[in-house]
């Protein structure tokens, strides 16, 4: 019990860390900096550098310029941000003001992932990527690159809507990289991306989930705070 006891403290002084620590020089890491000006003629329509600063979108390999809020696609591959207090479909934003909808589907009957990606310096000394993920239908887990290596996903807590998952980069920390969360089929809700110097849990440890419970109340307190 001791040990559990002071495994239990480590963790939180890390997660107290890693959520004041500085997201390297990626940006917008929660979506929260959008700046919904919509295009004249197209309704619900944002351009990528208003909707989701710092950030490129793909379907397959063709970059976008321009994506939806509000009006997600059925069956067509698209990247469509749920903002709430905008008008349209409010969408079950994860947290804030707004979530991302990553909707991978099909371009011209091709099946076409949809995807988005950012290249910035990963802090020094990170262990860990750790982000929510929201059921939206046919949701399927994300794929996520660190340039071209897909990484290993884990659940490590999780609230009314969303699961938070973490995988480990502590291979590229110091880096610069391109970051890329990826759907080749279905679609998930995504929000709050961090880097942290916390290791992910092992998915088989007793005390997961005790601890996780504790990282993901003291997660969200100071996301808020920090916010």
């Amino acid at each position: 019990m001791k040990t559990l006891y002071v495994h239990i403290l480590s963790a939180i002084a890390l997660a107290s860390v890693s959520l004041a620590k500085a997201q390297g020089t990626f940006q917008d890491l929660n979506f929260e900096e959008a700046n919904i000006v919509t295009i004249p003629g197209q309704l619900y329509a944002v351009t990528v550098a208003n909707a989701l600063p710092g950030w490129t979108v793909d379907y397959g390999t063709a970059q976008q310029t321009q994506i939806f809020y509000n009006a997600p696609a059925v069956g067509s591959t698209q990247v469509t941000l749920y903002a709430s207090g905008y008008p349209g479909f409010p969408g079950p934003i994860l947290d804030g003001n707004f979530s991302l909808l990553l909707q991978g589907g099909e371009v011209n009957g091709v099946p076409t992932a949809a995807s988005i990606s950012q290249t910035g310096q990963i802090p020094s000394g990170t262990q860990s990527i750790f982000f929510d993920v929201g059921s939206s239908g046919n949701v399927l887990l994300p794929e996520v690159f660190i340039g071209n290596d897909e990484l290993s996903l884990f659940p490590v807590g999780s609230g009314a809507n969303y699961t938070i998952y973490g995988g480990n980069i502590s291979a590229w920390a110091g880096q610069t990289e391109q970051v890329t969360f990826s759907s080749p089929g279905g679609n998930f809700l995504l929000d709050d991306i961090s880097f942290s110097p916390m290791a992910v849990p092992e998915p088989n440890t007793l005390a997961l989930t005790g601890l996780g419970a504790l990282l993901f109340g003291l997660y969200r307190r100071l996301t808020v705070k920090r916010r």
